[in-house]
């Protein structure tokens, strides 16, 4: 009778997880432990390699980023200032238009001032031509309002104008600074990405995840590290006793510092 092939059930990835968990199961794999580890180390080596790129870039990209923000707010208050402008404008030429029509008001009453024939229509036809003027001057007022209100909105906008100007002369300079420092690495960032791609792609997704979360927890972003001054953690610098550096230099097993949590692999890997 056939024996019947028993199918692995894949345990859910835990995103606490990290190496001191995967210690168990390690080792339970196709490829040998060494090989875990030495493709391990080459990807730490690889990120961390990317990582001096980047650190090499500094603040340019956030300043950069930064910058274009600053300029598109102000281009927008700009913008709304001058939409303000258009609005007084509008209302200078509604204003101008409400004179004309109040002098044609007043000139209409007045000739039928020459035609009146009784005291109280008299008085009615002048309250109309007073309250005429009164509507003239309201919108002469608003035309000399308006005008001023402009001539301050511009000075105002000049000035914005200017600033615009100048960071956008520093943004200018931001980016050739950083296109100089990206086009001078940017052959090796591909080589680098190029290595890391191939080592992520012999990992298994749940080592994976525990090296990319242990490297995020660090402020070095060292994940894996090799043996220093030939007794203590390359992450941590804390001593490692005599039996784990020895399992450390076979290769067999997968070590777990006991105070930082990272990797340790042979210096040998070097």
């Amino acid at each position: 009778m056939a024996t019947k092939k028993i199918k692995k059930v894949e345990t859910p990835i835990d995103q606490r997880e990290t190496f001191v968990s995967l210690q168990k199961n390690f080792a339970d794999s196709d490829v040998s432990v060494e090989e875990k580890l030495k493709t391990l180390y080459a990807l730490q080596e690889a990120d961390s390699a990317i990582d001096k790129i980047i650190q090499l870039r500094g603040e340019l990209p956030s300043e950069v980023e930064a910058l274009e923000d600053e300029i598109g707010d102000l281009k927008a208050k700009l913008a709304q200032g001058n939409a303000v402008i258009e609005a007084y404008n509008q209302t200078i030429s509604t204003s101008k238009q409400n004179i004309v029509d109040c002098d044609a008001q007043i000139e209409k009453f007045q000739k039928q001032l020459e035609t009146i024939s009784n005291s109280r229509e008299y008085d009615s036809i002048n309250k109309e031509i007073e309250n005429q003027g009164l509507l003239r001057q309201i919108a002469i007022k608003s035309v000399n309002d308006s005008k001023v209100a402009i001539s301050e909105k511009k000075e105002e906008l000049a000035s914005m104008q200017d600033y615009i100007t100048i960071r956008e002369g520093d943004l200018k300079a931001k980016r050739e600074e950083l296109a100089t420092i990206v086009e001078s690495t940017a052959k090796e960032e591909v080589k680098l990405e190029a290595v890391r791609k191939a080592c992520a792609a012999k990992i298994d997704a749940r080592t994976m995840s525990a090296y990319e979360r242990i490297r995020s927890s660090v402020h070095n972003h060292l994940a894996v590290v090799s043996v220093y001054n030939g007794d203590s953690c390359g992450g941590c610098f804390s001593m490692i006793t005599p039996q784990r550096l020895v399992d450390i230099a076979s290769g067999k097993k997968l070590i777990i510092c006991e105070h930082c949590g990272r990797i340790i692999v042979n210096p040998d890997f070097e």
